[in-house]
Formats: C-alpha cells, structure tokens, sequence
C-alpha cells in the first residue's frame, strides 16, 4: 500500500493534477468545456477529479457510494470559491432518479467503471442523465493489465509489488492474499473488485449493446496518472500491441469519449 491510499489529500491533488494536464485536452477536440458546461462524475470519491472543471466554473456534480469519502470532498471544497457550483450526492448511482437538475452535457467515469456492478445496465442507465448531444468519458484500466486487480492496495509489499498474480484461476487468488497475511476486510475488497472486472472487449460490446458511438479513443501502455505518481512519462500503446484480447496485458489506462447513437 503506497502512500497516496492513507493520505486522501494527496490522492485529491494527484486526481486533479491528471484531469487538469490530460483529460481535459483529451476532451477539447470533441467536448471543449466551458463553463456553461454541466458536468457530473460518477463515482467522484473525494472529487478530485471535479476539482479542475469547478476552477473554471462549470457547474459539477458528484455521486459516489461511500459517506467517507462524500464528507471529505465537502471539507476540502469547503472554502473554493466556486463552491456553490457543486453538488456532492452520497448515493448508488441505481438509486439516483433523473430531475431536471440532474442532466448533464458530460458524465465522467474515471478509474470507476471497474467498480461498479453489471456494467451493461448502467451504461443504459447513464442515458436518462444525458442532455441532448451529451457525452460521457471513461477512464479505467482494464483487468488484465499488470495491476488490474487493484493489488496496489495490499497491505503485503510483495503483493502490492506483484503484477499479474490477480488473474490466477479459481480460489488461487484470494488463497495467495491470505497467506501474505491480508485481512478478510481487504481480501473482500480485492474479490469485489474482482467480481466487477471489466476487459476491453467486454467493454467494447457493451457500448455496441447499448448503442453508444465512440467518438475518440486513446490506449496508454503508460498510464496518465503515472506522471504525478511515478513520474513517468506518458505513452501510447504501439500499434504492435493493438491487438484484441493481447492488448488487454499491456494497456495501462483507456480513454474513450461516447455519445448516444441518434
């Protein structure tokens, strides 16, 4: 477990560090914010994410499923200036009913679509929070990428240190967690990240199923957060790797910006 997963404050920073350098440019050429632009993100955290777009003074919206978290990112809002363009929701995005108040021009899933349960039902579900010509972002790692698992989070330095070994079959992955001596607790956590696993093919098929239209996509064999975490630089996947299934291994980060086929 690093440092960043302790200190939430820092993790904030680092959130807003790579939404302000990356994935704001990422949007220009398609969906360039204003700040008449409505803008929601979907398993906020502490809104670090949400940080950039409220410095420009859009009106921003999270939702997140964990009270922690929601109560942090009202402490560390407390005093923006902005502040009053923001709307913390502490609920399950199934439970979050649609009003007028809640449709947006853009929704943004970052490292949360790998969360969250039966992807497929929630991409349908995301439409009712759209305007007319929304668009949605997501940004996640796909499961079988070194650290799909999420095993950064072990207490065990060898295991937060290991790729891979969370793709091991059957009960051999959560037998490993325990005998480097995790807690039920973080071998629950690890498991539900696990059951909620998403590759790009599957994620492929779902925005096909559901009738999304890929407006821009980016594979990074290096993963934007990586500069302000580890400071590496930032690559593309080389054509070398794009290949189905083979690409899953060495892509560290996906961008893909949808909308609603009309």
């Amino acid at each position: 477990m690093q440092a960043r997963h302790l200190n939430r404050l820092q993790y904030f920073n680092e959130q807003a560090y790579t939404t302000e350098k990356f994935l704001i440019p990422f949007l220009n050429d398609h969906a360039p914010v204003t700040p008449e632009t409505k803008i929601a993100e979907v398993g906020c955290g502490e809104g670090g994410n949400l940080k950039p777009f409220l410095d420009m003074g859009c009106s921003v919206v999270g939702i997140d499923l964990s009270s922690k978290k929601i109560s942090d990112a009202i402490t560390y809002f407390n005093n923006h200036p902005f502040r009053q363009n923001l709307t913390l929701i502490h609920q399950d995005i199934y439970h979050v009913q649609p009003d007028i108040h809640l449709k947006f021009d853009l929704i943004i899933l970052r490292d949360a679509l790998e969360h969250i349960p039966d992807q497929n039902k929630l991409l349908e579900h995301l439409k009712v929070f759209l305007n007319p010509g929304g668009k949605i972002l997501f940004a996640f790692a796909p499961w079988r990428m070194p650290f799909g698992g999420h095993q950064q989070m072990c207490t065990s330095k060898v295991l937060s240190h290991l790729p891979f070994f969370h793709i091991l079959p059957g009960k051999l992955y959560p037998f490993i967690l325990k005998i480097f001596g995790e807690s039920q607790f973080r071998i629950d956590d690890l498991m539900e990240v696990r059951d909620t696993k998403i590759s790009v093919q599957q994620f492929l098929r779902i925005l096909m199923k559901r009738h999304y239209k890929i407006i821009k996509q980016t594979y990074y064999l290096i993963n934007p957060n990586y500069e302000i975490k580890f400071k590496l630089k930032t690559r593309k996947l080389p054509a070398i790797f794009n290949i189905p299934y083979l690409r899953d291994f060495f892509i560290t980060a996906l961008y893909t910006l949808v909308s609603v086929e009309e």
